[in-house]
């Protein structure tokens, strides 16, 4: 339908206020939304209908105008109710995009104009799609009432026999067609699915992307269009990629007709809205974390900090009452290569950061999302609760037993196939975990901690590192901080003469030299582990000590020796 028709139907009681050259464009959909920038959930075509309450001044009306032209939308429609009517800077930062604005009479209700444009969009496609988009839209415009995502899936499945998922980039489960266990993907799948979408992302490719897992095909539709709808492209993908949320739909849909494929690029506009819900849900905690990080940051007395925390429980952290010990996991993403600077990784974190916690068990019992995490630059912070011991009596080793902290391993390992697609070879994430603390008095020192253990993971090579609090007491914390001409001045002088003899004769003096001190100087352990005679590796262990001129016998040449080989 165009959007002439809908200035001509009277009950939707439209008026034309700029664009009047423009009303022969193509309305493809409808979204409803108060964000400043809704760029992200748009694919193009929609009529965008808003109450205004992003717009705080008349500073406002151009970044959003131009906001909703890049995105391709077919044109604007702005409510009366709150203001009155529609500001002036509006319509002129309109007409100078010539994007179509029209007012909404303060009586007609978005409800009516969603409905009417639902049911002239659908009227040109196949009756069964027709009806299921109807269904869908209704659904998601009752709201969270309306079953949300996992409601829009079981539909797939009931009326087209379509088995669909909604993953995060992480590739943690959002929803899926079915409730409970019946139809949760195996872990190893999601990951594949969601590393297999972010690097067609990374490469431009137009979706759906098309892929196979152990003998399944599926197709992968970017939720909120992007980059695969026509005019919902972001600039630079890396700005969105790891923290968009993805559609798997088990089906290829290499020979599907057009009608059908819009459908799903449909019920990924629907699951945007639910995103966006969530994103609005998390603004308040957010905003609570962050000022709780910055009574941390600034030096507050504890008590303060403690004051707050227990002011903000009931929102931010639930459950609280039961005592919690704390720990801090701080997670940065940083880009290189041209226009790296102009990315802001802080927000991508803070999304990463809470993708990642969601499965953390919290006091009270409540689900992990409620966590909140706050961000200062480019890096994220989050103040995580972990359920006091169990047990107010000790246990049978003289202590209650205590609740499991976060390990950086097993936060790493949880993302690390897929986001290392997504980062492709200009990005990195990298994670650092701190020791639990049993008090506010002890969050000072447990987010320094966290940060530190941050640059020890930054320090070493690949695209996703993580470090732990139990890092930060050995010589691994000392390493990654030499500076690197150091650091290959040391390594060449110890090694260099032993690779260069390795190369010519084939003698394996490095590897020798590595299984020595693991060993602890071990002369029968080594040579068992390399399946050695004793006199061999006492021949090997002498040319290394005549080439370098070292003596292995002596507690300063070996830890020399360790550290060249950490270093290197």
């Amino acid at each position: 339908m165009r959007l002439r028709a809908l200035l001509e139907t009277e009950s939707l009681g439209l008026r034309l206020l700029c664009g009047d050259d423009e009303l022969d464009r193509t309305v493809r959909g409808v979204m409803t939304t108060d964000l400043r920038d809704p760029s992200r959930y748009l694919a193009g075509g929609e009529l965008v209908l808003t109450g205004l309450a992003w717009r705080h001044s008349a500073e406002d009306s151009e970044p959003f105008a131009r906001l909703l032209t890049g995105a391709g939308v077919a044109g604007l429609a702005a409510g009366e109710a709150e203001l009155g009517s529609v500001p002036d800077d509006l319509v002129a930062a309109c007409a100078r995009h010539r994007l179509p604005l029209f007012a909404v009479d303060e009586d007609v209700a978005f409800a009516t104009i969603t409905e009417h444009v639902v049911r002239q969009v659908s009227a040109g496609r196949a009756g069964d799609l027709a009806a299921v988009v109807d269904r869908h839209r209704r659904l998601m415009s009752s709201g969270p009432a309306g079953g949300g995502p996992d409601a829009v899936l079981e539909l797939l499945v009931s009326d087209l026999d379509l088995r669909a998922w909604v993953l995060a980039s992480t590739g943690r489960q959002v929803a899926g067609s079915s409730p409970g266990e019946a139809l949760r993907l195996p872990s190893a799948v999601r990951a594949r699915l969601a590393g297999e979408h972010l690097a067609a992302v990374r490469a431009g490719r137009r979706g759906p992307h098309r892929v196979r897992v152990d003998g399944v095909v599926y197709a992968l539709f970017r939720v909120g269009g992007g980059a695969d709808a026509p005019g919902g492209a972001p600039a630079d993908p890396r700005r969105t990629v790891l923290s968009d949320w993805l559609l798997a739909v088990e089906a290829d849909t290499g020979d599907w007709p057009a009608e059908r494929l819009d459908l799903l690029h449909g019920v990924t506009q629907l699951i945007a809205v639910e995103r966006e819900r969530r994103d609005a849900a998390r603004t308040v905690r957010r905003r609570l974390a962050q000022e709780v990080l910055e009574l941390v940051l600034s030096g507050a007395p504890p008590a303060e900090i403690a004051a707050r925390l227990r002011l903000t429980a009931p929102v931010l952290l639930p459950g609280l009452g039961s005592a919690p010990r704390w720990q801090v996991v701080t997670a940065a993403v940083d880009w290189s290569g041209e226009g790296a600077d102009a990315l802001e990784g802080g927000p991508v974190a803070q999304t990463l950061l809470e993708e990642l916690l969601v499965d953390v068990e919290t006091p009270g019992g409540e689900a992990a999302d409620r966590i909140a995490v706050a961000h200062t630059g480019d890096e994220a912070v989050a103040l995580v609760p972990l359920p006091a011991p169990a047990g107010d009596e000790p246990g049978e080793g003289g202590a209650a037993a205590a609740a499991p902290e976060l390990e950086a391993d097993a936060l790493c390992a949880a993302v690390r196939a897929p986001m290392e697609r997504g980062l492709a070879d200009d990005g990195r994430l990298t994670l650092g975990v701190s020791a639990a603390v049993h008090s506010a008095e002890g969050l000072r020192g447990a987010l320094e901690e966290a940060r530190h253990a941050r640059r020890v993971a930054a320090a070493r090579p690949g695209a996703v590192c993580a470090a732990g609090h139990a890092e930060l007491a050995s010589h691994v914390l000392l390493l990654p901080f030499v500076p690197d001409d150091v650091r290959r001045a040391f390594t060449a002088r110890l090694l260099d003469p032993l690779r260069e003899y390795d190369r010519r004769h084939r003698a394996e003096l490095v590897p020798t030299l590595d299984a020595f001190l693991s060993a602890d100087g071990s002369w029968t352990r080594c040579a068992s582990r390399l399946h050695l005679h004793v006199n061999t590796l006492r021949y090997r262990v002498g040319r290394i000590e005549q080439l370098t001129g070292r003596d292995l016998s002596r507690l300063e040449d070996k830890l020399d020796f360790f550290l060249a080989l950490r270093m290197s």
